[in-house]
Parts: C-alpha cells; structure tokens; sequence
C-alpha cells in the first residue's frame, strides 16, 4: 500500500458552514489516519486557531501536519517539531500602518495565543479572534509593540474594497512579502515567497511522500497553489471559480461531506 497524503484546508473545506467536522467527515478522516495515511491541515489560521481540529481528528496518536499561516509556519502536531518557517521582516510594519490607516482597514496579527489589533476591532477582526478562539487587544502602537517574530498580517475591508486595494497593497509590499485573498474581506500578508503550495512541496520532501500521491482540497483563492502542486487537485463544490478552473476534480460542498468523496475515489480505491 502506497503512504497517501490528504491535505485540506480548514474553513469551507474541512468544515462546515458551522465551523464544525461533521461525523461523516470525521469518520471518514481517521480511518485513513489508521490505514497508515498522513494528514495535513493547510490554513491561513495560525497553528492555535488549528488546534481544535487537531485533537478532534486524534494528530497527536496518529501523526499528522499543520500547515499554518498560509505556509509561513509548518508543524509536526505530534513531536511539536516545527518543520519550516519564515517570518515577516518587521521593518515592512510601519508602511503597513501607514496603508491601513490612510486606506481606513483593519490590520491585525497573531502573537501564540491573542489576535494583536493596530485599531478599535472590525466585525472582521473580531471574527477572526472568534473564529480562532482567541482574544483581540488593541495596542496604541502596532508597529512597536509588535517586536517578536510574526509569520502573518492581515488587513480587513468588505469585499469591494478590497479588491482595489488588493493591487495597491502589493505594490506598497513590494518584494518584502506576497499579498493573498484568503476570504473576499481578508487581504493577508505572508512572508515573500510563501504559499501553502511552496511549503507543502516542502513538507511532503522531507517526509519522502511523492507529488503524485498528494492529494489536496480546498476553495479559497489560498488554496490555489497547492491545489496546483498537488497529484490530485480538488476544488469544493463551494468553491470560488478561479478554484474550479486550477482543479482536477470538483466535488460536494463543504456541507455535503464533499470530502468523504474524495476519500473514497482517491485514498481508499488506492489501498
């Protein structure tokens, strides 16, 4: 039997529209971690934000892989070994404040355990706090008080006006870091460089699974790059168009168990 990898993505893919795994999911899911399959969550949350789904699919007994910030930051769940990581250059914080505050967007981070917001939290901030189960602090100067390695930004606006900032932002970047749309309100900015694909052909090297036996899942734009690095590319049924188009298959909604097909077509008929 050849070793599989699955690689999800959590929000729209692994879960629910309620945030949660549903059994069929779950199920699905630790029988191949019993067959000897390794796992992988691939997320733009940062590694405390990934946790909870961690522990409900039982990574520390059977080994498993987060792939957190977007590919800033990858994860052994079990040892705690981190695998790869890259930081953003602080020196890059300053213009950030400067945009977001003339382009009037939220801008925020992630310290291990809290959401760190450079102004009064948005409806997008605090969804992201809750969303990760974490508490926002607002602090009066980001770019000082922010002084430890950080491996994701994130700037908040609806989703008309971020698509015009979108380009802005990368040009204020520059080539100190890469801009994505994780969400149509979330621009997130991650080290130059980093994608989840780019860090996944990482990861499955230095654990001696071959491309062609990577199978990944997703629907936000983030998930593009992996999608197209992996053998088997797949695109949720409620996924965004441009996701579609980079996939080799399309299957169910993250609210049909869509990844329960994908399980049995591509890991379990491969046993």
């Amino acid at each position: 039997m050849g070793t599989k990898a699955l690689v999800m993505d959590i929000d729209g893919t692994l879960t629910n529209s309620g945030k949660e795994i549903t059994p069929a999911t779950g199920r699905a899911i630790r029988n191949i971690l019993e067959r000897g399959h390794k796992v992988v969550l691939a997320s733009g949350r940062p590694a405390f934000g990934m946790r909870r789904y961690a522990e409900e699919l039982e990574l520390k007994r059977y080994g498993g892989y987060l792939l957190s910030h977007n590919g800033a930051r990858v994860l052994d769940y079990q040892t705690g070994k981190v695998m790869f990581q890259k930081a953003l250059p602080l020196e890059l914080l300053p213009d950030l404040y400067d945009f977001a505050a003339g382009n009037g967007c939220g801008l925020a981070t992630h310290s291990e355990d809290t959401v760190i917001s450079a102004f009064a939290p948005d409806e997008y901030v605090s969804l992201e706090a809750r969303i990760n189960g974490m508490p926002v602090r607002q602090v009066e100067n980001f770019a000082e008080y922010v002084d430890f390695d950080i491996y994701k930004c994130f700037m908040t606006a609806d989703g008309e006006k971020a698509a015009i900032l979108e380009k802005e932002l990368l040009r204020c970047c520059g080539s100190r870091a890469s801009v994505y749309r994780s969400e149509a309100f979330f621009l997130e900015i991650v080290p130059e460089g980093v994608d989840k694909g780019d860090s996944l052909a990482r990861l499955m090297k230095s654990i001696g699974i071959a491309r062609e036996d990577v199978v990944c899942c997703g629907d936000g734009y983030n998930d593009i790059s992996m999608i197209r690095y992996a053998g088997t590319g797949v695109a949720m049924g409620n996924a965004r168009p441009p996701v579609k188009e980079a996939a080799d298959y399309v299957t169910a909604g993250n609210d049909e168990d869509g990844l329960v097909q994908v399980i049995e077509r591509f890991v379990q008929k491969q046993d």
